[in-house]
């Protein structure tokens, strides 16, 4: 299987790094892509023996046979159309991309005339197969609560518009609450979860986001909350930080390998 990557960040790195140590079996990355002055991403294919290119033709040049998105919305935005229309397999894990209807629309049009799968795993949380199942039947109710530790939500124009001094909070902080639609865009790197959560569910009108800064915890903890005809479910998630990103919880790093190995094999365990 012939991997490219976009994006050097942490989840980069770990699918090379399992790469390497043939963890997935046949893998080979046959390219880094990133923005011109990516110094990061630069290094990091460099450090690997990669070739790093820039730009969705250069990527395509290098004939991968998936790809996988861990950059950024404007990253889906600029390579997942094409991607998907040359038949290349793509997984998107700036999930909060396809909160804008047109580009979801375009990106599974050309899945389906390239005959290429879109995989949008399901990151830091559980029980997408659950809320599948029970929307054959009818769902009621969706909620995701998104909380993190105050370091997390550092750094975004959202938060600072509010007003909030994270660094003296003794309390948690409700930031957001309301309409996944309406808040996953202003968490673009925090809270993909809660999208794809929506679009596996009853999309992002009904689905219930509530985004809180909490300085008493240690982990990424969400909950999710699901009223179905079928049965309820409460799901508790409490996920440990990536060392190099608190923004990104290790859980959804290892759920893009997970991805990865699923699309070299036929067979598939779970909805």
């Amino acid at each position: 299987m012939r991997i490219g990557i976009i994006g050097g960040g942490t989840i980069g790195r770990l699918i090379l790094e399992h790469v390497r140590d043939g963890a997935i079996a046949g893998a080979e990355v046959v390219a880094l892509a990133g923005r011109p002055n990516a110094s990061r991403g630069a290094k990091l294919a460099a450090e690997f023996g990669v070739p790093f290119v820039v730009g969705v033709a250069a990527l395509r040049a290098r004939r991968p046979e998936v790809v996988v998105e861990a950059a950024s919305h404007e990253a889906v935005r600029e390579y997942g159309e094409e991607l998907l229309r040359n038949g290349i397999a793509t997984i998107v894990l700036s999930g909060g991309a396809l909160c804008d209807d047109a580009l979801r629309a375009r990106l599974e049009t050309a899945a389906c005339r390239g005959g290429a799968p879109l995989n949008v795993p399901s990151g830091g949380i559980g029980g997408l197969d659950a809320l599948k199942a029970a929307c054959v039947a009818g769902v009621d109710e969706v909620t995701i609560a998104v909380t993190k530790p105050p370091a997390a939500w550092r750094g975004i124009p959202y938060v600072e518009r509010l007003g909030v001094d994270l660094d003296s909070l003794d309390e948690a902080r409700v930031l957001f609450d309301g309409p996944a639609r309406e808040g996953v865009p202003h968490f673009p790197a925090n809270v993909n979860i809660a999208a794809v959560l929506a679009m596996a569910g009853i999309g992002f009108d009904r689905t219930r986001l509530k985004v809180v800064a909490d300085p008493a915890l240690n982990y990424n903890t969400h909950f999710i909350e699901i009223r179905a005809k079928t049965g309820n479910v409460s799901i508790k998630l409490e996920n440990v930080p990536s060392p190099e990103n608190p923004k990104t919880a290790w859980l959804a790093c290892y759920s893009a390998l997970a991805a990865l190995k699923a699309a070299s094999t036929p067979v598939r365990y779970g909805t």
